[in-house]
C-alpha cells in the first residue's frame, strides 16, 4: 500500500484510524455453494492478508474479516517484520486484538479481545477463548482485527494476518463466575491490598492461581485484576478468593498518552482505550469508570516506556499511583508532582488526591505486594475499600512486615490519615508517627507544605516512635515518610512507606 493511499483512507475513518479492504470466504471451486462455505472434505477456510505500514500513518489499523453463517471457531495469527534501527530510534512493536458484528465504535458491545504485544495467535468460540479474549458465539456479519501499531520504524512495519474460520455446531457459551463484593472481613480495620496485577490473561506469565497464591503469601487481604484493555480475567477467579482474600475486577486502560486503573468496576465492564489526550475523550470513560462503580487512578504517571507517561491531567482521577513496583526515580517524580498537588489543594485551588502504591507485578520474580497500599475501610467489602482509598483514608508500604500508626492532636480532638483537624492559627498541634517493621538505617520525615520540617533516624530495630509540634498557621498539611538510606552522593533513599496527609485547618 503507497504512503498517500494510507492517509487518504486515514482521513477518510478518522483520526489515527485506518481502514483495509475487508477479506471474504467465498469460494468458485464449490458450484452452487454460498458464501463461506468450507471446501469439500475440510471444516476450515483460511486466508492471508499481508501489507506494509509506514510510519505515523494509523494508531489502530482495522482489518475486516466478512463471517459467512455456521462458523463455530475463529482463529487468527499474526507476525510482523523487526528490522536494524538507529540507535534510539524505535524499531516496530504492533499489537492485535478483535471486534465482533457489533461494531468498533468507541465504547461499543463489539469488544472481543485484547491481547496487545503479548500473543501472536488466539482462537474465539462459543465454548471457549484464549486468555485475554471472551468467550461466546461467533455470529455471521463483519467482525473487525485490530492491528496496533505501537512503534514503528522508519522502514515502516511489514506484517501477515491469517484468519481462519472453523466451521460446525457451536456449543454452549459458559457463564462467568464472578468473584464476590464482600469478603469475611474484621469490621472496620486496615486492610492490605494489592491493585495492579497482571496476570496470563493479558501480558503477565502467571495464572491468576498463581497470584492469588503470592497475594496470600504477602499478607494481602484484598487485590485488583487489572490487565491491559480487557475484562477477560474477571470470570477467570473462580474457587481463588475467600474469607481471607476479597478479589476486586478492574482494567488497566493502556492508552497511546498514559494508562489509568479501573478500579472496582462491576465484573464484566469494559473500558475502551483506543483514544489520545488530543481526542477529547478521556471525561467520557473516567465517567463510565464511575458509573461502573469503580475508581480512577492513573498508573505510573511519570513512566518511561512508550505510551506511559501520563497526559490527561488529574481533574478525572480519584487517587493517583504514586509508587509502583520496586522503588525508582520515576516514583520520586510522581510523588514530588502528587506533593505539589497537595500544596495547590492547601491554597484552596483544588480537592486533594490521594497517593497509592501498586506492585504491577507481572511475573516471577517481581514481587506481589511490593508496594501494597493499607486502607482504613469499614469491613472487606469493594464498596468500603473503594470508599477508604477515595478518601485517602491509608498509607503504603514496601511489605506487610511494616506497620505505623500516624496521627495529629490537639485541643482533646485526633485526626488520622485522611482526615482533618480543626484549631486556632496559633494553637500548638502533636503530630505523632509510631512504626515497625522497616529494619535498620530507615530515617523519618515530616513533610508539609513548606517542605520536610522534621527528620530523625531509626534505631538499629527499625521501629520507634516520633513526635513533633507545629500550628495550622505553620503547616496546613503532614505527612510522613519513612525512607531506607540515602545514597553516598546524598540522594533520598528509597521509600519503605508513606502516608497520605493529615489536613490541619485554621479556624
Amino acid at each position: 500500500m503507497r504512503r498517500r493511499d494510507v492517509l487518504r483512507l486515514s482521513v477518510i475513518a478518522g483520526a489515527g484510524v485506518l481502514t483495509l479492504d475487508p477479506v471474504t470466504f467465498a469460494h468458485a471451486d464449490a458450484p452452487g455453494a454460498a458464501p463461506g462455505t468450507p471446501p469439500p472434505g475440510s471444516g476450515e477456510v483460511t486466508k492471508t492478508v499481508s501489507g506494509h505500514l509506514p510510519t505515523g500513518a494509523a494508531d489502530y489499523v482495522y482489518l475486516p474479516v466478512e463471517v459467512p453463517r455456521g462458523v463455530r471457531e475463529i482463529a487468527v495469527s499474526y507476525s510482523y517484520d523487526r528490522p536494524t534501527v538507529p540507535s534510539g530510534t524505535q524499531g516496530n512493536a504492533c499489537d492485535i486484538g478483535i471486534f465482533d458484528e457489533r461494531g468498533t465504535k468507541l465504547g461499543g458491545r463489539g469488544f472481543r479481545g485484547w491481547s496487545g504485544g503479548a500473543r501472536t495467535e488466539f482462537a474465539i468460540s462459543a465454548e471457549q477463548a484464549t486468555p485475554g479474549y471472551l468467550a461466546g458465539p461467533v455470529n455471521p456479519g463483519t467482525w473487525h482485527i485490530v492491528l496496533g501499531p505501537y512503534t514503528v520504524a522508519p522502514q515502516g512495519v511489514n506484517y501477515n494476518v491469517t484468519i481462519t474460520l472453523r466451521y460446525g455446531k457451536a456449543g454452549a457459551a459458559p457463564r462467568p463466575v464472578y468473584p464476590p463484593a464482600r469478603a469475611k472481613g474484621r469490621g472496620r480495620a486496615w486492610y492490605r491490598g494489592d491493585c495492579h496485577l497482571h496476570t496470563v490473561y493479558s501480558d503477565g506469565k502467571r495464572t491468576p492461581a498463581e497470584v492469588a497464591a503470592a497475594a496470600r503469601a504477602a499478607g494481602l487481604d484484598f487485590i485488583t485484576t487489572t490487565e491491559h484493555n480487557t475484562s477477560s480475567s474477571h470470570g477467570a477467579w473462580g474457587g481463588l478468593w475467600g474469607d481471607d482474600l476479597l478479589i476486586l475486577t478492574g482494567e488497566e486502560v493502556t492508552t497511546r498518552n498514559g494508562h489509568v486503573l479501573a478500579l472496582g468496576i462491576e465484573p464484566g465492564t469494559f473500558i475502551d482505550w483506543r483514544y489520545r489526550a488530543r481526542d477529547d475523550e478521556w471525561e467520557r470513560y473516567a465517567h463510565q469508570i464511575r458509573e461502573a462503580g469503580g475508581i480512577v487512578v492513573p498508573a505510573h504517571p511519570h513512566g518511561t516506556s512508550i505510551g506511559s507517561f501520563w497526559k490527561y491531567g488529574y481533574e478525572q482521577a480519584d487517587a493517583m499511583e504514586v509508587w509502583n513496583s520496586t522503588y525508582s526515580p520515576d516514583d520520586e517524580m510522581s510523588i514530588g508532582d502528587w506533593d505539589n498537588q497537595l500544596v495547590a489543594a492547601a491554597r484552596g485551588r483544588k480537592r486533594w488526591l490521594p497517593a497509592m502504591g501498586n506492585s504491577d507485578a507481572h511475573r516471577e520474580p517481581q514481587v506481589v505486594g511490593l508496594p501494597q497500599t493499607v486502607v482504613l475501610a469499614d469491613d472487606l467489602t469493594r464498596p468500603a475499600i473503594l470508599a477508604g482509598l477515595r478518601a485517602g483514608r491509608s498509607w503504603i508500604a514496601e511489605s506487610s512486615k511494616v506497620n505505623l500508626d500516624f496521627g495529629v492532636s490537639g485541643g482533646g480532638r485526633k485526626a488520622g490519615i485522611g482526615e482533618r483537624l480543626s484549631a486556632r492559627a496559633d494553637a500548638e498541634v502533636t503530630v505523632r508517627l509510631e512504626v515497625s517493621g522497616v529494619g535498620s538505617g530507615c530515617t523519618v520525615r515530616f513533610i508539609t507544605d513548606q517542605g520536610p520540617l522534621f527528620t530523625s533516624a531509626l534505631p538499629d530495630s527499625g521501629a520507634g516512635t516520633f513526635e513533633w509540634r507545629t500550628t495550622p498557621s505553620y503547616a496546613t498539611y503532614v505527612r510522613a515518610e519513612v525512607r531506607h538510606a540515602a545514597a553516598a552522593d546524598g540522594t533520598p533513599g528509597p521509600m519503605a512507606a508513606l502516608t497520605n496527609p493529615v489536613w490541619i485547618d485554621a479556624r
